[in-house]
């Protein structure tokens, strides 16, 4: 547990009593506050009382006396659709508004262990698509090469709840916008920015405050490195704004599938080689191609983003691409389940936008692809340009009908559920294909989130004889 410093002996009301609202109670009091608890669920209310937390009633009119911070969890909104009515009111008392990222770098910098000889780490990823991935590849290249490492944010744990970091180790943080948009402290020595593609546009007021929740990691910490996606305009934007000239080496720029000049620092991959230029010369160059866990463009970006992350925390490329090579990849996100009569069943149920979808279409040569849930606003019809290598489409959920008027001449089957997409697609598929889950709509038609979801898929496989 990483202890909340800065309110020994002062109240602080925690709103929302989920895993990480109650890591953070916890927290906070192991720093010497006291924790006020809320929840508008009386299960959670009598989960976290059972636990011992003080319930503490912040609807009645003098809940935020004496109170000096509200630390909100991610999933309640603060300002868009509408503030939490909680949150409003702490404003207008003029209560600070904070989360458990915030708390957390503001701890992290005052703790004992910056006595170490090699204070800790922390590499902070965020960005649309490939956050996971990346993270737990920098976390998987770390301990692959023996330095103590720590996976937690988004990801694994809550930031809070990690063990007090050894000397020397690297603490690697998924971060999602409703993460980076409210911490008051974000410091991290390594920021990763991978992508960005439309998502949660409701929760920030449409696609400008998606990315204005993404710059913020960048924005309000200047981290001593930065490593920037630069296939889309945000990110070359973002990319430009922290240099003071081409030379900066303390930006990384990565790509899949543009060559990067320039006298900097561009890490890159093409044809499926991963290649390092520093100050115009070439480096390193790696050969991804036969990477089980890594497949496609997209996983190739994700590469090159975790490699930079590495590089900036001075492991060397050889020590790196031994640990790429044994990366198994992540559950529900181009997870090789099974390959079965030269067909390879492909679990990529995380794909729940159209952008993910994509990228995960281009990865295969021929594909038999399931498809379907509770379909986005504007559907897939964005889809048809990355449609060539499909044989046939095998629809399920809500959504089916829908998709099969926006996925044009692409053959399809409706199949309605996970169950009869496997049976058919198993039955149809040749060698030499790949049987691949890549929904594009999210799960809760028939599933209580996309990992049960990719479950369903790998058990359907599972059961081919």
């Amino acid at each position: 547990m990483i202890p909340v410093l800065g309110y020994e002996g002062r109240k602080v009301a925690v709103l929302g009593l989920g895993r990480s609202g109650l890591a953070t109670a916890r927290a906070l009091e192991a720093g010497g506050a006291e924790a006020l608890c809320w929840d508008d669920s009386v299960e959670a209310r009598e989960r976290a009382e059972g636990d011992g937390f003080l319930i503490h009633d912040l609807h009645k009119a003098d809940a935020f006396a004496g109170v000096s911070c509200l630390v909100v969890s991610p999933g309640i909104p603060h300002l868009y659709p509408e503030p939490n009515k909680l949150i409003a009111r702490a404003w207008e008392e003029g209560v600070p508004v904070d989360n458990d990222i915030g708390l957390f770098f503001r701890s992290l910098g005052q703790g004992d262990w910056m006595e170490h000889d090699t204070p800790p780490r922390v590499v902070a990823v965020t960005g649309s698509n490939g956050k996971s991935t990346t993270s737990a590849l920098i976390h998987h290249i770390f301990e692959e090469n023996g330095r103590p490492c720590q996976l937690a944010g988004n990801i694994g744990r809550g930031v809070l709840d990690i063990e007090e970091p050894l000397d020397g180790e690297v603490i690697v943080l998924e971060l999602s916008s409703y993460q980076t948009d409210l911490a008051r402290a974000l410091t991290p020595d390594v920021a990763v920015f991978t992508n960005l593609s439309p998502d949660h546009l409701d929760r920030h007021g449409g696609m400008g405050g998606y990315f204005a929740a993404k710059r913020r990691l960048f924005a309000e910490g200047g981290p001593d490195r930065a490593v920037i996606g630069v296939d889309e305009k945000e990110g070359r934007y973002l990319a430009n704004q922290l240099v003071e000239g081409p030379e900066d080496l303390r930006l990384i720029r990565v790509s899949s599938g543009q060559k990067l000049s320039g006298p900097g620092w561009n890490i890159f991959a093409r044809k499926g080689f991963l290649s390092e230029y520093r100050k115009g010369k070439q480096t390193a160059s790696i050969d991804l191609r036969d990477m089980v866990g890594l497949p496609g463009a997209h996983n190739h970006q994700n590469a090159c983003a975790a490699y930079a992350a590495a590089r900036a925390l001075n492991l060397s490329p050889r020590v790196i691409e031994g640990a790429l090579r044994s990366f198994k990849g992540l559950p529900h996100r181009s997870q090789l389940v099974r390959e079965r009569n030269g067909v390879r069943y492909v679990n990529d149920s995380k794909a729940t936008n159209v952008d993910a979808a994509a990228k995960a279409l281009q990865a295969f040569p021929r594909i038999r692809w399931i498809a379907g849930g509770l379909g986005k606003e504007g559907g897939i019809e964005a889809l048809q340009p990355h449609l060539g290598s499909v044989a046939k489409a095998y629809l399920i959920g809500f959504s089916a009908r829908d998709f099969a008027l926006q996925i044009g001449d692409t053959p399809y089957e409706i199949c309605e559920t996970m169950e009869v997409a496997v049976a058919k697609a198993a039955a149809e598929a040749e060698e030499g294909d790949t049987v691949l889950l890549a929904p594009a709509a999210a799960s809760f038609d028939q599933f209580p989130n996309f990992e049960k979801r990719g479950e369903a898929f790998s058990a359907e496989v599972e059961k081919l004889d």
